[in-house]
């Protein structure tokens, strides 16, 4: 066991958690971050990235993150493949110890852990994932114009994201395993008027199944609970939109989160209701979900660390 003091500890190697090192690093402050389980965070499981800014060319999800660690390693990072499994924010300095028994001792915190979308787990589901399943219409949608997709889910952000894949899809096949969405009227009406949406009912997901060379999805095969009746829908992308858990469980006792989950900060900052403690990206944005959005707040997430460790200084 090591012990490991530092003046500020990032907790998360997404957008937001290499960000807030790149910026922490430059100003002097020495940051270690602990890349957690995930390294890289939910990007490395997204093929092409063309909406993030600076690129021409598509980059894929995992070549940028790969881009933003070696940025953060060059400027200084102390970049750790451990993962944080209890933090005590009772007293100063913070203490956050490891899976590999490590003890973190810091100044600041910035937990920039991240949200983890939910999988239904059906078979080949992870066969597919990067290669037309896919987490985030917004991310990947435009790789699937005149195309015919499918998204999974009966809430507001599966009727969302049906509705932004109209835009672009050949055809949009709703599957909600119930017989009623959980979305809000509006919504659930935009969807039903849209001509190029339809809907299977009491439906859920028995398998994916595609192609492996070239890799790709073709078909899911739905199973009909009310009838039990078995169908396979020819589609190009599937869509999983069926919620987000943000990762915030070691935090629970020591931060205000939302009834979802989600870290809450103050207007306009990523300050929680510990002085010291700071939240960036996806596990304070039930939002946006973006990686550019959780770039932002790593940034803001450092301006702000940087200030409140000056300030102890003095």
């Amino acid at each position: 066991m090591a012990e490991v003091k530092t003046k500020l500890l990032i907790i998360g190697s997404g957008a937001a958690g290499y960000t807030a090192g790149i910026y922490a690093a430059r100003a002097g402050l020495e940051p270690t971050l602990i890349a957690g389980i995930q390294i890289g965070g939910q990007l490395t499981i997204t093929t092409e990235v063309e909406n993030y800014p600076g690129f021409v060319q598509p980059i894929y999800g995992s070549q940028l993150m790969n881009n933003m660690k070696e940025q953060a390693e060059r400027l200084g990072v102390n970049i750790i493949e451990d993962m944080i499994t209890e933090a005590d924010f009772l007293t100063t300095p913070f203490v956050c110890k490891s899976e590999n028994n490590d003890v973190y001792v810091a100044d600041a915190v910035i937990i920039a852990t991240g949200a983890s979308a939910r999988w239904l787990d059906a078979k080949g589901e992870k066969d597919f994932m990067g290669f037309g399943v896919s987490g985030c219409a917004t991310c990947d949608g435009f790789f699937y114009r005149g195309k015919d997709v499918a998204v999974i889910g009966g809430g507001n952000t599966a009727l969302e994201e049906a509705l932004y894949l109209s835009t672009l899809a050949k055809s949009v096949t709703l599957i909600h395993r119930r017989d009623t969405f959980r979305a809000d009227n509006t919504m659930q009406q935009r969807v039903l008027d849209n001509p190029k949406i339809s809907i299977e009912w009491n439906s859920v997901i028995d398998e994916f199944k595609g192609t492996d060379s070239p890799k790709g999805l073709t078909h899911i095969v739905m199973n009909n609970t009310k009838d039990n009746i078995k169908k396979e829908l020819q589609v190009d992308g599937a869509f999983v939109a069926i919620g987000h858990n943000p990762n915030t469980a070691i935090f629970q006792n020591f931060l205000n989160i939302n009834d979802d989950g989600y870290i809450l900060t103050k207007s306009d900052s990523c300050k929680t209701n510990i002085e010291g403690v700071f939240a960036a990206g996806d596990v304070q944005d039930p939002i946006f979900r973006q990686a550019i959005v959780a770039a932002g707040s790593g940034c803001m997430a450092a301006l702000e660390a940087e200030k409140y460790i000056s300030s102890k200084n003095k």
